[in-house]
């Protein structure tokens, strides 16, 4: 598998293509300091960031009580009109929330343009979205946002929650999505009377190098949306590094939490941005089809942050941060794979028999090369751009090996489960007497599975092939893997380094508090489907 430069670009929009190239991997975060910054952290640390870390948690503490009060007694389906009381209460939470990121070192905020009243743009979508510190808009605006039901559980923070009066998602309810997206056009359609609803549409974090495909949730009341972009202009940020604020919320784990607060702390002074776009009104053709209602709309913040726009998806970052034994480095050309999969409908609902079968298909070609008319037969679609498109990620001079192509989709529609991939891939490459392969077999199957264009293998196959027959069986490798489950840290990271990430770590992304994916199932008829 070749990453590189040979997929085209698949936006329709003529516009998409007059943005710079994404060139970074939008959910991985490499954040390396120098000495000087490391010795900044090291004084602010014993220094100002316990000072800065109670006055914060101080001024929740603060902030408790008077949402507290001010949400007992209040309908949960109907506005009430704002009596006067509970107007002053608002006021002296946005003050108090605001001394609470002074505390943290944003020490003013730029606000560029004018936010519409909710009559005009009942939906704020905003991005890009890379980390807690996102909800400084929401504590300015005091605008409902779409959260997990789970968050309104949590002590103190749940009733803060509770207070902006955000539209749930529960993960119990299997009817969840819907009733969220009816709430949305309920409260849309209300002539202004709730508070401005304001969504993530990214559905999780970047590193805030490019902006993913947005979800169409947000896009489907059909209602006028005011696009707001947020930015920080700081020290820490540039395009190879990224930012101390951006560790990715897909770690959604204490360490990385507090890791987040401890470096953004030692900071002197943290910058934040926030820009109201002029109101976007869809078309007819855009009510009609909120996903062209979506696209246009992150072109248009794509073009105010001068940032690329990517087809990567929410899907695409679970299948880059997923657990197993064989994470995926930086530069895999797997995500790009993973786009055209979805895009052409190649992901089966029956995952085992329709790998099963493309396995059997092409271990009876016995390695012979396919041209695009026999790939396309193949997989039993017509030849079209995005085949082109997937065929030129294992094109050999205008031939490919559809092992490779298997192997990449078991990849894609299993990331987790690493050895049944190998399992799949030695039962394709295997010979016929004993199902064994070689090191140059070794090395194009796990070439595919990261998706990476060269690969070293030959410290791990000689620590697999110990009897020195020169091929190696699954149940060696099986074997081996079981005994050694950092093998791909032991010997594939230190024969090719610098092929992985310096700060990478394994963990299974979520859709977060600000962003929960409430956007409904949708297929696209026209694609062909595998059952």
């Amino acid at each position: 598998m070749r990453p590189g430069g040979r997929i085209k670009p698949t936006s329709s929009s003529s516009s998409d293509m007059r943005l710079p190239k994404c060139r970074r991997n939008p959910f991985l975060h490499d954040l390396r300091l120098g000495p000087l910054q490391k010795a900044k952290i090291a004084i602010m640390t014993v220094t100002l960031f316990p000072v800065r870390l109670f006055l914060a948690a101080f001024m929740m503490l603060l902030a408790w009580p008077f949402a507290f009060i001010a949400a007992v007694g209040r309908s949960e389906t109907a506005v009430e009109p704002q009596c006067l009381w509970r107007r002053l209460v608002d006021i002296l939470l946005r003050t108090i929330m605001r001394v609470m990121w002074f505390a943290g070192g944003f020490h003013w905020m730029t606000v560029k343009g004018r936010q519409a009243l909710p009559s005009e743009a009942p939906i704020l979508t905003l991005a890009p979205h890379s980390s807690y510190f996102d909800a400084i808009p929401v504590t300015m605006t005091m605008s409902s946002i779409v959260m997990k039901a789970e968050s309104k559980d949590i002590p103190l923070w749940g009733t803060l929650i509770k207070y902006i009066r955000p539209v749930f998602v529960s993960r119990s309810d299997q009817d969840s999505r819907r009733k969220t997206v009816e709430e949305i056009k309920r409260r849309a359609h209300s002539g202004g009377e709730w508070p401005q609803i304001m969504i993530f549409p990214e559905g999780t974090c970047t590193n805030r190098s490019c902006l993913i495909t947005f979800k169409p949730g947000a896009f489907i009341p059909a209602v006028p949306v005011q696009p707001v972009v947020i930015r920080y202009p700081n020290e820490m940020v540039n395009d190879r590094l990224g930012s101390c604020i951006s560790l990715l919320f897909q770690y959604c784990n204490a360490f990385y939490l507090f890791k987040i607060l401890w470096l953004t702390l030692c900071q002197l002074h943290n910058e934040f941005e926030i820009e109201y776009l002029p109101i976007y009104s869809p078309s007819e053709e855009e009510k009609e089809n909120p996903a062209l209602f979506a696209h246009n709309v992150r072109r248009l913040m794509a073009e105010a942050l001068k940032v690329p726009v990517t087809d990567y998806s929410f899907e695409d970052c679970q299948l880059a941060m997923v657990e197993g034994q064989l994470p995926l480095p930086v530069d895999t050309c797997l995500l790009e794979f993973a786009k055209l999969v979805r895009r052409l409908g190649l992901k089966p609902r029956n995952m085992d028999k329709i790998l099963h079968d493309y396995g059997n298909k092409a271990a009876a070609l016995q390695g012979k090369k396919q041209n695009l008319e026999a790939f396309a037969k193949y997989v039993e679609l017509p030849t079209s751009d995005m085949l082109r498109d997937m065929f030129a990620l294992f094109d050999e001079n205008g031939i490919m090996d559809v092992r490779e192509f298997v192997i990449a989709l078991s990849v894609v529609c299993q990331p987790a489960k690493t050895l049944e991939t190998i399992k799949l891939a030695f039962e394709m490459f295997g010979a016929q007497e004993d199902g064994a392969i070689t090191e140059n077999e070794l090395a194009c199957i796990l070439k595919t599975a990261l998706g990476v264009g060269d690969l070293k293998v030959t410290g791990l196959f000689r620590a697999i092939n110990t009897q020195g027959k020169g091929k190696i069986t699954y149940e060696q490798f099986r074997v081996f893997a079981e005994h050694h489950p950092d093998y791909a840290e032991e010997f594939l990271f230190s024969e090719n380094v610098g092929f992985w990430s310096s700060n990478k770590v394994s963990s299974t992304p979520v859709a977060n508090g600000f962003c929960s994916d409430f956007s409904p199932i949708e297929q696209d008829p026209s694609q062909k489907k595998l059952n």
